[in-house]
């Protein structure tokens, strides 16, 4: 069982790590000022599940692995940056072709809250700074008078619950200011080229982060 003293300072904590500004409320905030609070809403679930695997991933030690092994959290952020980067030149491709391909009626498409989801899990969970964050974070909230794996599962799972809630919350802000300020502005048939170049710009910041 953990320590329910810490719990305040432990909530705090989480509250003021998961408003912090990062890859995640990035990714959040641009889909949802875009694409809306649905698109938003998927990739905070994405995230959550992240968080869970990391949670998961700690609790069995790969997070001290890493640690040992540098070349393990190498690897894995040279994976994820390249995945972040193919997604992003797609992105620009697509919107290069929608300016370049006259159309007479405007093309919509269609969320895919399967790839929404996959994406969030994926930005988060091939950023190894996030896994180590975990591994150093979640055992400075545990006590010697239990099972240290089921602490961490429990502790791990709080704060996943609460960064599911924030960016819940930040997902509807952002999609009610991007309402509006599409609605100003006109600036929907830039959204593929805008995030195109989020996207690779989240690359380029994992790929360049020691």
């Amino acid at each position: 069982m953990i320590d329910f003293s810490l719990l305040p300072l432990f909530f705090i904590a989480s509250i003021m790590l998961v408003l912090s500004p990062g890859p995640d409320l990035l990714l959040i905030s641009t889909y949802s000022s875009s694409k809306g609070f649905k698109a938003g809403f998927m990739l905070a679930v994405g995230i959550f599940i992240a968080g869970i695997i990391q949670t998961l991933l700690v609790a069995f030690g790969l997070g001290k692995l890493m640690q040992q092994i540098p070349p393990i959290a190498t690897a894995i952020k040279v994976v994820g940056a390249l995945y972040l980067a193919w997604l992003g030149v797609n992105l620009i491709k697509a919107w290069y072709k929608s300016q370049t391909t006259p159309s007479k009626l405007p093309q919509v498409s269609e969320l895919d809250s399967t790839q929404l989801i996959t994406k969030g899990l994926l930005n988060n969970l091939l950023n190894p700074k996030a896994l180590l964050f975990f591994s150093l974070f979640l055992p400075q909230f545990t006590s010697e008078n239990s099972s240290l794996t089921g602490q961490i599962v429990l502790l791990g799972t709080l704060l996943s619950l609460i960064a599911l809630t924030i960016n819940i919350l930040f997902s509807l802000a952002f999609s009610k200011i991007g309402s509006y300020l599409g609605n100003k502005l006109k600036f929907g048939k830039h959204i593929d080229g805008l995030l195109g170049v989020i996207f690779i710009g989240l690359a380029t910041r994992l790929a360049t982060q020691k």
